[in-house]
């Protein structure tokens, strides 16, 4: 009998920062539909691998600060050493700092382009190399945001990274679609994060933000697994560059 088309069983995910929040939600739903994980962090995952595992799936722990290019040749070693090769890579690691744009320093530009835009590339291609030497194809999904489409206010990096990751999306889509391989997107909206924290904390924000969601509340990391495994799935073979939002319906506001 057929698995179907959103099943990833014998299929392995490097999903990067999956010890917590987006990434946490994100690897648990694909173990959720067959996959093993590799997770990609400066700290340990260990409550993503106790779920894992729970579902009778794998997870391997890479340790690497992302906010440099350095580890990464290691990190798609160690991954391919570790589980045979890797199907399915999640950009999900990023970094927020937030101040006015007229006092934002440079050190927090480059921290924050560094790790969401950088480091997301050059994974993107140290991964996809890997995949076209041996002839064959992959899903490649990188968590963009609300404001690649939005302007935001006082996280000028952050907004920067985010809207650059949805550029390169669909110039990787552009490129390596022809070698099966399928480089697509997914827009959280406002969800329950450490990222949020401020907002969340800050009354007036959190109701202007509640007030514009026409789903009535912030999203939680379990509401992305269905859109990851989509994109990740055979379902998915011929959606190519696409920006999936998740979002409550923010952006149709």
């Amino acid at each position: 009998m057929s698995a179907g088309p959103f099943s990833l069983a014998g299929r392995t995910a490097l999903v990067t920062g999956a010890n917590t929040g987006l990434g946490q939600g994100i690897a648990v739903g694909l173990a959720e539909a067959g996959a093993d994980i590799v997770a990609v962090g400066r700290s340990a995952p260990d409550e993503t691998a106790a779920r894992v595992a729970a579902l009778g799936r794998r997870l391997h722990a890479v340790a690497a600060d992302l906010s440099s290019t350095a580890p990464l040749a290691e990190v798609v070693d160690e991954a391919w050493r570790a589980t045979g090769g890797v199907d399915i890579l999640v950009n999900n690691a990023g970094v927020i700092r937030r101040a006015d744009s007229l006092e934002f320093t440079e050190a927090d530009w480059d921290a924050v382009i560094d790790t969401n835009l950088k480091s997301a590339f050059f994974l993107s291609q140290a991964v996809a190399r890997r995949w076209v030497e041996a002839g064959r194809g992959g899903k490649i999904v990188n968590i963009v945001s609300m404001l690649s489409f939005q302007g935001g206010v006082r996280v000028p990096s952050y907004t920067a990274s985010k809207s650059g990751l949805a550029g390169l999306t669909r110039l990787l889509a552009n490129e390596w679609a022809a070698k099966g391989i399928n480089v697509n997107a997914i827009a959280p909206g406002y969800f329950e994060t450490n990222n949020t924290e401020a907002l969340r904390a800050d009354e007036g924000r959190s109701r202007e933000i509640l007030g514009r969601i026409p789903a009535g509340r912030w999203g939680r990391p379990p509401d992305l697994a269905g859109a990851a495994v989509f994109l990740a799935s055979p379902a998915s073979d011929y959606v190519h560059g696409a920006i999936l939002p998740v979002d409550g319906g923010w952006l149709a506001r």
